[in-house]
């Protein structure tokens, strides 16, 4: 299985790039990957997708140490889902009252997919916007540009807040799958350019196959829309794709 990932701020943002991404397995089998979009009208978006990226880092090299140590305990992807995403529930709480943030501190998005290599089985979990693509298949999440950020939700109980939860994806024969968030959606022509023809931008990112013999294929996608099609993202963009070969 190959890994590609790209990291853009957006051609209408000037200071922070205010997405970020994270990659981390748990163990050899298993793989962690997340994409944060931070809310461009809070306070230092960059920060909050940031502080999640770091949260989660730490959540899942606990996990990975939890399974060392307790082997006997087998726990589905389901469970291992909703263990990280307590760990960042519990954390982000923690951090918020420690630091005394205010909650448009920590408005941020979060794509959280979670793959079991050895079982070829895999879960996604999209809070607030974002776009997936499982094996060809694309898929939207969008609440008109209205996210429920996690950080309207810490005063709540975690469980409670977890099972109601509604976008969330499970499959299985992974071949190819994607997770990005909104600015995937936001191509827009900047520059003329000599080669004036048509490109769908989100399927050549997240369903071509060209350039997937260097681990910069998306980024080298990223500049072929650029400076072929005249085209870049106007907001940021976080992007994970997973090829299996």
């Amino acid at each position: 299985m190959k890994t590609y990932s790209s990291l853009q701020i957006g051609d209408y943002h000037i200071l922070h790039c205010e997405d970020d991404l994270l990659i981390k397995k748990i163990n050899a089998d298993k793989i962690v990957c997340a994409v944060m979009d931070g809310c461009s009208t809070a306070m230092d978006s960059h920060f909050a997708s940031t502080l999640f990226a770091k949260i989660l880092r730490k959540a899942i090299v606990e996990a990975g140490y939890k399974e060392l140590y307790e082997k006997e305990v087998q726990r589905n992807l389901e469970e291992e889902l909703r263990d990280i995403v307590r760990s960042l529930f519990k954390e982000l709480l923690f951090i918020k009252n420690h630091l005394m943030l205010n909650e448009k501190e920590l408005l941020t998005t979060l794509i959280i997919l979670v793959y079991d290599r050895k079982a070829d089985k895999g879960i996604i979990l999209a809070i607030g916007d974002g776009v997936i693509c499982i094996n060809g298949k694309i898929t939207e999440f969008d609440r008109d540009n209205k996210p429920d950020y996690l950080a309207y939700h810490l005063h709540e109980d975690f469980e409670h807040w977890y099972d109601s939860l509604q976008q969330k994806v499970f499959f299985e024969h992974m071949h190819d799958v994607s997770i990005a968030t909104d600015g995937i959606l936001s191509f827009s022509k900047i520059k003329k350019v000599e080669f004036d023809k048509v490109i769908n931008c989100m399927e050549y990112l997240m369903t071509n196959l060209s350039n997937d013999d260097t681990e910069e294929m998306l980024n080298k996608k990223i500049k072929i829309l650029e400076h072929q099609y005249g085209v870049k993202p106007t907001d940021d963009l976080a992007i994970i794709r997973l090829i299996k070969k």
